[in-house]
């Protein structure tokens, strides 16, 4: 028996090394920040949208809710590994769900604009992750 060692298969170039993590991207930056921006969207409907003792329930309950159900789907270190149509459409509702706070707050121009911006990162960071 000889006592050489087998060769490591050579890494590719898109996978690091195990325990390692790719290095973000402009594109991870700007999918986290519109992700920051939709959670204070939704603490800000929250709390502007109902009388007293149900603003501090609903603007704090409601980002809460929307971190939980990123947290279980879409982070990087999701809970539950899914289908990427499912992360897609859970990213979506999140989406959607800010975009409307800012409607029903009266400003559909901010709510647009979000969207659009919002969709853009994550379709540029969907096909990110397919490549």
């Amino acid at each position: 028996m000889p006592d050489s060692v087998a060769p490591e298969p050579a890494a590719s170039a898109s996978s690091p090394a195990p325990g390692m993590r790719a290095p973000l991207s402009g594109v991870d930056i700007f999918a986290f920040v519109c992700e920051l921006f939709a959670f204070v969207s939704l603490a800000i409907w929250g709390f502007a949208s109902w009388p007293f003792p149900w603003n501090v329930v609903a603007g704090i309950g409601a980002p809460v809710l929307a971190i939980l159900v990123w947290a279980l789907f879409v982070s990087p270190r999701a809970v539950f590994a899914v289908h990427p149509f499912i992360r897609a459409l859970v990213e979506i509702l999140v989406y959607v769900s800010a975009t409307i706070a800012w409607w029903s707050l009266g400003y559909a121009w901010i709510g647009l604009g979000f969207g659009v911006i919002a969709v853009t990162a994550g379709v540029l960071a969907g096909r990110r992750r397919f490549a």
